[in-house]
């Protein structure tokens, strides 16, 4: 998008189609992923351990349990706080506050990407 206009931001996010939701739900990886993958960031998701970055919960560690596109907001397990009632609920982060530290890797396709990256440019250099 080549608008500052915040306005016109929002909208795109909130308008956003569903490959773009997955973009937008993309997080930092730590310094060893990076290093490991040679990726700097990753689409978040249910199974990656993750660490927060800002806010109260600043330096805590938990499992993503849930990740919402339509919000733009991750649930990590373990961060809950009570509500007036008594129960306990799942806080919500945006992907922009959280650190990815450890990767689910059941979906062997995840990373085939990168790697496949990595081969053609090490060719190219050649």
């Amino acid at each position: 998008m080549s608008t500052i206009n915040p306005n016109k931001q929002r909208k795109a996010v909130y308008e956003a189609d569903v490959r773009m939701q997955g973009n937008l739900m993309s997080t930092h990886l730590s310094k060893e992923l990076r290093d490991k993958h040679s990726r700097r960031h990753a689409p978040v998701r249910v199974g990656d351990t993750v660490k927060i970055m800002r806010g109260d919960y600043i330096g805590k560690t938990g499992n993503v349990n849930q990740v919402d596109r339509k919000r733009n907001k991750v649930f990590v397990t373990g961060i809950m706080r009570k509500k007036t009632d008594g129960k306990e609920a799942f806080l919500a982060f945006r992907p922009s506050n959280i650190m990815i530290t450890t990767l689910d890797i059941k979906d062997k396709k995840r990373f085939r990407k990168a790697s496949t990256k990595k081969e053609t440019t090490a060719s190219k250099k050649e």
